[in-house]
Formats: C-alpha cells, structure tokens, sequence
C-alpha cells in the first residue's frame, strides 16, 4: 500500500520548481509513494511539464488552489483568511484522510498554526515543538523545540525530550539516543528556573537516556543526540548554526583564492566532501511533533534535493507508525508517574 505525501508546491523560495521537481525525484527513488501537489495548477502542470515526469505522473495528483501565504503574514490570521491556500488546503488533506504526510518549505508558523488547527495536538501532548536534525563532526544530533513553542513550560520540554528521542531512534537510526537540556553549565543547578525544573521531569524518566545539562559549545562534541530547549532558544541557536557554517566555508575559500590552480582544485575536492556531509537537505526538514499526524517543516531556501529528502522523510515517519509510537511512549510514562 503507497504512502500518500500531500506537498505545498507553492512553498519557499524557489517555488514551484524546487517542489514539484523534488517531489518528482522522490517518486522516481521510491515505489511506494503516492504524491499530491497542492498549489496553482498551471504552474505545477508547467513544472512538471520541464521536469519529463511522464514516467511517474500516474502517481501525481493536483489539487488546484488560488491563495498563497506569504512568509510574513502573521501566522495564524493568513490561514484564517486565505482558507483556499495551498498550505491551508494541504493540511485539509490530511485532516480529511486524504493524505498520510504533508511537507512544506513556506511560512513556517503558519504551517505549525495549521496543523494544530486542523490536526489538533496529540492526547498525550501538551504544545507540538519543531526538531531539526543538525549534521555536527560525530553524525547528527537532533534540536527541540526550534521555533514552535517560544515560551515553554517544563512538561513541553520533557516531552520535547521524549518525541525527539523517538525520532532520533526511529528516523535517524542511533541506538538509545542519549538526550541533553540545553544549558549555561552542566551542573543540575545551572540555568533558568525552567530549566531547572524540566531537569527534574527528564531526570525522573527511567525510560530516557537522560545524560543532565549540555552547554552550547558541547553540541558539536558528542555530548548528546538530543538536545531540548524552548523555541526561543532554539531558533537562535539554529540560525546562528546556519550562519557560521556558511561564513566559514566562505571565509575558507577565499583564503586560497590566490594559491596555485592545482592546489586550489585539490583544496576544492575536499572542502566540498566537508561541506556535503554537514548539508542540511540530506535531513530535508524538520518534523513538527506532537501533533496527530505528519508534518514535514522545510527551510525555506529548500532547493530540489531537500525537498526529495523531505518527501521521503515524511515516508519514513509514516512507515515507522511515528505518531502512534509518540502516544504509546508518553502514556508509559504518564502510567509510571
């Protein structure tokens, strides 16, 4: 039975195309899949059109749409008002059980506004958090919350702690992921009083691999492969990732601008095998947990390849019964309290 990924093909900054061709690849990689692309129907005919997709089109379907949300429109009025937007119509999909998963690389809180709308939190969950999968020297770790949920209680991030451990196991493959709270210090009594009581919560979980306080420069030194912080905290860190990572691949390059051809050819080769494994659309995106159903949040520079990530992660997700494992998890737990 296929998997059915419902897509916002109108999504970023380089739609249509980074979306439709992306969705494209996927189906090209992946038998199973069954893709809907929700936006303008003569734009994604036109992409798919370029992108030679005869051989897959039988397992595309589009849903025409005539409303776009801008990536500065407030979150939760653009989805109120735009009711026949492509981001708006996709997670309508979902909710009507057209669709398994749905991905997008627009306006990040109005798809986070939507799902929780449309799809509502899981029982089990207080306030859904975004997990973004960050590629450091030992393989990658995962982050949560990143932007979801900027003024966090404790419980929200004990079971930040909990979904993220869910998926680094389930999606990314590491074995009893060990799960850090982001902290000034890795005493237990460092930090914000929030802080300080989620380390309680987290340590009084015999289930999680909790490994105590992790400060911001042991991210990158296999302290941990989840660390839990709230969306505040997390975006910043994210982007200020996102930012030295490309500064200093920039700054790298130019110091051998005036070097030799051969040596500047050979300095190349390397620096991009650097710069591949430490890309961000291997991940394709980022999941939103928590809520009841699949929801891929994609960057929203996403070009074709994070897209295709992105489709065949929400793949996975679904496979790995994700949302059920979730409520199965924190009930455990509630029960053990």
């Amino acid at each position: 039975m296929s998997i059915r990924v419902a897509v916002d093909a109108m999504g970023g900054d380089f739609a249509p195309r980074a979306a439709v061709r992306g969705a494209v690849m996927a189906l090209r990689d992946a038998d199973d899949l069954d893709l809907t692309l929700v936006g303008d129907e003569g734009q994604i005919a036109n992409e798919l059109e370029t992108a030679d997709a005869n051989e897959v089109i039988k397992r595309i379907r589009i849903v025409h749409t005539t409303q776009v949300v801008a990536m500065d429109e407030a979150p939760v009025e653009a989805i109120k008002q735009k009711r026949d937007s492509s981001l708006a119509r996709m997670v309508e999909l979902a909710a009507n059980g057209e669709v398994d998963a749905v991905l997008s690389a627009g306006n990040t809180g109005a798809c986070a506004a939507a799902c929780q709308l449309r799809l509502r939190s899981l029982p089990s969950v207080s306030r859904p958090g975004i997990a973004v999968a960050i590629p450091s020297f030992h393989g990658p770790f995962v982050l949560c919350d990143v932007g979801a949920n900027i003024q966090a209680k404790a419980r929200h991030l004990y079971e930040y702690a909990v979904m993220a451990s869910l998926y680094a196991e389930r999606v990314l493959g590491i074995a009893n992921p060990r799960a850090a709270m982001l902290s000034i210090g890795e005493e237990s009594g460092k930090g914000t009083g929030l802080v300080k009581e989620a380390h309680a919560l987290l340590s009084a979980d015999p289930l999680l691999n909790f490994v105590g306080n992790a400060e911001g420069r042991e991210l990158f030194l296999n302290r941990c492969d989840v660390a839990v912080c709230d969306g505040f905290v997390g975006n910043i860190v994210l982007k200020f990732v996102e930012g030295l990572a490309e500064g200093l691949f920039a700054t790298i390059e130019r110091e051998f601008e005036d070097e030799s051809p051969e040596l500047t050819e050979r300095f190349s080769r390397g620096l991009d095998a650097v710069r591949q494994r430490h890309d961000y659309s291997r991940y394709g995106g980022a999941p939103l947990l928590g809520i009841n159903g699949v929801c891929i949040i994609c960057h929203g520079r996403s070009n074709e390849v994070a897209i295709c990530n992105a489709v065949k992660a929400a793949g996975r997700f679904v496979e790995q019964k994700f949302v059920e494992a979730i409520t199965e998890r924190l009930g455990e737990a509630a029960s053990a309290a």
